[in-house]
C-alpha cells in the first residue's frame, strides 16, 4: 500500500495533468452550467458555467502542453500522434461537448502517467562506474622521498641535496620501511585526493585496493587482479620496474609505486571516457508506434473533415476526432512494455528503457565476454593428480580437504575453487566414515573427515604470491607454487628426499637456485603438462609433496545449451571477445560452441570489435553480454548491452541497457523471446486499438455516435487495447 501511494504520489508530480482532470469532474458534474455573472455570451464559447470554464481552462493547459511537447519533439527528429489530440480537444470545446472535452484530458493525462512510469525505469547513469573510479591516493612520506620528483629538504646548510630522482641524501630507512611491510607504509603516507597526483609521485596502494592511478613498480614484486581492465581471471605476479595500471586491484601485501601519469590520463579513466563516448553516439530507438502516427493522422483528418463538408454539421468533425483520438498508441504501445518489463523482471531480467524490446526481439548478432559471463566467476578444481612415487597413504579427497580448509583463510583468487572442493570432499569423506569404511589407518584417525565435524586449523601463514600454509589437526599443510610447496621450513627443496634414485652431489648442494629449477623442472615432469587453459596449486603435507590441485576457468553449466538456444531463435552469429589468451579462449568457445573467437584484447579492441560489426551495412542488431567494468565500455558501444550480474550494481549494469540480476546465461536467450512476444503484442493490441477507432470514426461520420458517447466509446476501446497489451505478462513462449 505504501509503495502504491509513493507510485501515485510520483507520477502526480510528473504529470500533474492527471490529478487536475480527475477533480475536474467534480465542478463539471455539480455546477456545470451556474452562471453567477450572468448572460455574458463569448464567440464560439457561448456562456459556459462554472464546471464548464473550470474544463475549458484544463483543455487549455493541455493544448498548450502539448503544442510544447509536439515542438519539443520535432527538434529531436520525432513526429507523434499529438496533433489528433490537440484538434479533437480543441473540436470538442468549440462544438461546447464538455463531458467530451473532459473525457479525452482524462486520456491524454493517464497516457502520460503510464508512460512517465515506464520511462522512470530507464537508468542510463554512470554512477556505479564513476564510484567504482578510485577516488583517494596514499602519498609516500618517508623520509628522503620527494614528491612529484621535487626536493623536499636541503643539506642543512641551505644547499640542495637533490639527486635529480626524486630522493635526497639520508641516512638509510629503516629496515621495515625498505622492505615495504605494512605497518611501515601505514605509518608515513598521505590520502588525498587521486586528482592530486601528479606524474613522480611515489604511492602506496593497500591490500585489496584499486591502484589509483598508472605507475611503475617499486616494490620487488606484487600480485594484481587485472579482470577490471582485461579480464583476465587469474592474478598476474609483476616485478619492479612493471608497468602498473589504475584499476587493477592489489593483492594481499603492500606495495609502492611511482606515478607515471595524473589521474585524468590514467587506465580506468580512459574506460570512463570510453563509456561516455559511446553512449552519446548510440542513436535514440524510434518507437514502433510512431512508424504508425502519420498515417493514421492523416486518414483521421481526412474522414473527419469530410464528414463535415458532406453534413456540413460541425459537431461531425468532433464525433469523429473524438474516437480517433489515439489512445491505443498513446497507452496500449507503453502498457505492452511495463507488461514485458515485468515478465523480465520475474524471470530475473531488467530492462532499464523500454525503447530496448523493439530493438532486443531483432538481434541477429551477439557478443559475449568470456571470463564471468561464459564461464564462472571464478577457476575451479577439475581433478587433483596424486605425485608418482610419493608413497602417501592420503586420496584425492584427503589431499582436497586438507588445501581447503587452509585456503579458506587464503585471498588468492584460487582459493576459493580450492576451498570449495575442499568443501565437497569433506562432505565425501563424512559420508564415508558414516558409512563404515575407514580409508586410514588407525594411528591417523585424526584426519580431516574420519571423526571430527571439523578440522582443528591453527598456524596459518600466507606468502603473498606463492602460497598459504598451516597446522590441519596437527598436520603441517602447504599449498602454492611448486617451489613453496615443496619447500621446507628453510626455503630450500629437500633435494635429496623429492628426487628418487638420484643422490646429492656436492655439486647440487653448491649450485643453489641451478639445483632447484632441475627439481622443479623434474617435479612438472613427472605430474605431467598442463592444458593450457590450465593452472594448478601444489599441495604437501607434513613436509612431503604429495599432489597437484589443477584448476581451470570452466564454462557455465547451462552456456552451450543457452548459446543453442540463440541459434534457435534465429540469432546468426555468436562471437567471443576476451583479454584472456588466445590458447585458453580457443578452449572455452569449442566446449560452448563459438567459432569467432577474438582473444588477448583491451577494452578499446574491445570497442573497435562491436562498432566495426555494428557499422557493417545489413548487419541487423547486435548486443554484447558481459559482467565486469572492463565490460562497460564494450555494453555501451553495441546496439544493445545486457550485463549479467549477481543483483550488486557494478559499472558493467550502469552501462548496459538490460541486466541480468540472476547471472543465469539462459536467460540471454529468454530475453530475446520475451522481448520478441512482447513486441508482438504490443502490435497486435495497437492494430486491434486502431481498426476498432476506425470503425468508430466511420460510423460517427454517419451520426451514427454521439459526441459524447463516442468519447465514452474510445474509453472502451482503450480498455480493449490495454488488456490485450496486458496479456504481454502470460508465458506462452
Amino acid at each position: 500500500m505504501r509503495k502504491f501511494i509513493y507510485l501515485c504520489s510520483h507520477l502526480c508530480v510528473q504529470v500533474p495533468l492527471l490529478p487536475i482532470a480527475v477533480l475536474t469532474v467534480i465542478p463539471l458534474a455539480v455546477c456545470p452550467s451556474w452562471r453567477p455573472w450572468g448572460a455574458a455570451d463569448i464567440p464560439v464559447l457561448g456562456n459556459p458555467g462554472v464546471g464548464q470554464w473550470i474544463v475549458i481552462i484544463v483543455v487549455a493547459y493541455t493544448i498548450i502542453d502539448t503544442v510544447r511537447g509536439m515542438i519539443d519533439d520535432l527538434r529531436h527528429g520525432r513526429v507523434g500522434v499529438d496533433l489528433l489530440a490537440v484538434v479533437a480537444i480543441a473540436a470538442t470545446v468549440a462544438v461546447q461537448e464538455y463531458w467530451a472535452s473532459w473525457a479525452v484530458v482524462l486520456m491524454i493525462s493517464s497516457g502520460e502517467a503510464i508512460e512517465e512510469y515506464a520511462q522512470s525505469k530507464a537508468e542510463s547513469s554512470l554512477t556505479a562506474l564513476m564510484t567504482a573510479a578510485p577516488q583517494t591516493a596514499h602519498v609516500v612520506r618517508w623520509p628522503g622521498v620527494g614528491v612529484a620528483g621535487v626536493n623536499t629538504g636541503d643539506g642543512g646548510d641551505g644547499s640542495s641535496d637533490d639527486r635529480g630522482d626524486g630522493f635526497r641524501k639520508v641516512a638509510a630507512l629503516p629496515s621495515s620501511a625498505a622492505s615495504g611491510s605494512s605497518d611501515a607504509a601505514t605509518s608515513h603516507y598521505d590520502t588525498v585526493a587521486v586528482e592530486s597526483v601528479t606524474p613522480g609521485d611515489v604511492l602506496i596502494v593497500l591490500p585489496g585496493e584499486t591502484v589509483p592511478v598508472d605507475g611503475e613498480l617499486l616494490s620487488g614484486s606484487a600480485t594484481l587482479d587485472l579482470s577490471n581492465i582485461n579480464g583476465e581471471p587469474v592474478p598476474r605476479g609483476v616485478f619492479a620496474g612493471a608497468r602498473v595500471m589504475s584499476g587493477a586491484v592489489n593483492g594481499s601485501t603492500t606495495l609502492t609505486m611511482r606515478a607515471t601519469e595524473a589521474a585524468s590520463d590514467s587506465q580506468y579513466q580512459r574506460i570512463l571516457a570510453l563509456v561516455a563516448a559511446a553512449q552519446d553516439s548510440r542513436p535514440a530507438v524510434v518507437k514502433t508506434a510512431d512508424v504508425l502516427a502519420v498515417p493514421f493522422t492523416v486518414l483521421a483528418l481526412a474522414i473527419a473533415a469530410v464528414a463535415w463538408l458532406v453534413s456540413g454539421v460541425p459537431t461531425r468533425f468532433a464525433q469523429v476526432l473524438v474516437l480517433a483520438t489515439p489512445c491505443p498508441l498513446l497507452i496500449a504501445a507503453p502498457v505492452a512494455y511495463v507488461a514485458g518489463t515485468g515478465r523480465l523482471a520475474k524471470s530475473g531480467i531488467l530492462i532499464k528503457t523500454q525503447d530496448v524490446l523493439e530493438n532486443l526481439g531483432r538481434v541477429t548478432h551477439v557478443f559475449f565476454d568470456k571470463t564471468g559471463t561464459l564461464t564462472v566467476k571464478q577457476p575451479q578444481v577439475t581433478r587433483v593428480e596424486m605425485l608418482p612415487g610419493a608413497g602417501t597413504h592420503l586420496n584425492e579427497d584427503h589431499v582436497l580437504m586438507m588445501a581447503g580448509v587452509v585456503e579458506t583463510y587464503s585471498v588468492h583468487i584460487l582459493a576459493k575453487g580450492i576451498a570449495k572442493a575442499g568443501t565437497e570432499a569433506l562432505s565425501r569423506l563424512h559420508r564415508r566414515f558414516e558409512e563404515g569404511q575407514r580409508l586410514c589407518p588407525q594411528p591417523d584417525a585424526d584426519w580431516p573427515g574420519h571423526g571430527r565435524d571439523y578440522p582443528v586449523v591453527k598456524h596459518i601463514d600466507e606468502d603473498a604470491g606463492k602460497g598459504i600454509s598451516g597446522e590441519v589437526n596437527g598436520h603441517k599443510v602447504r599449498v602454492g607454487r611448486l617451489s613453496f610447496a615443496a619447500s621446507s621450513e628453510d626455503g630450500f627443496l629437500p633435494v635429496e628426499r623429492i628426487v628418487p634414485g638420484r643422490a646429492t652431489t656436492d655439486g647440487d648442494r653448491r649450485s643453489g637456485k641451478q639445483g632447484e629449477g632441475r627439481l622443479a623442472d623434474e617435479i612438472r615432469t613427472r605430474f605431467g603438462m598442463l592444458a593450457p587453459d590450465e593452472m594448478a596449486s601444489y599441495v604437501s603435507v607434513d613436509g612431503h609433496l604429495i599432489a597437484r590441485i589443477v584448476l581451470r576457468d570452466v564454462p557455465r553449466a547451462n552456456a552451450k545449451s543457452a548459446l543453442a538456444s540463440l541459434r534457435g531463435l534465429g540469432v546468426a552469429k555468436l562471437s567471443m571477445l576476451t583479454g584472456d589468451k588466445r590458447s585458453s579462449a580457443a578452449i572455452i568457445a569449442s566446449e560452448v560452441g563459438i567459432d569467432d573467437v577474438h582473444a588477448e584484447l583491451f577494452p578499446e579492441d574491445k570497442v573497435t570489435a562491436v562498432t566495426t560489426a555494428t557499422a557493417t551495412p545489413s548487419r541487423g542488431v547486435t548486443m554484447m553480454v558481459g559482467d565486469g567494468v572492463n565490460d562497460a565500455p564494450v555494453l555501451a558501444a553495441a546496439d544493445i548491452g545486457m550485463a549479467m550480474t549477481d543483483g550488486t550494481s557494478t559499472a558493467a549494469s550502469e552501462s548496459a541497457q538490460v541486466v541480468i540480476l540472476n547471472d543465469d546465461i539462459a536467460a540471454v536467450p529468454r530475453a530475446i523471446a520475451i522481448a520478441r512476444r512482447t513486441k508482438r503484442v504490443m502490435l497486435q493490441a495497437v492494430l486491434a486499438g486502431l481498426a476498432l477507432a476506425l470503425i468508430g470514426m466511420v460510423a460517427a461520420a454517419f451520426n451514427l455516435i454521439p459526441v459524447v458517447v463516442g468519447a465514452f466509446l474510445q474509453e472502451a476501446i482503450d480498455v480493449v487495447s490495454i488488456l490485450w497489451a496486458l496479456t504481454a505478462l502470460l508465458d506462452r513462449d
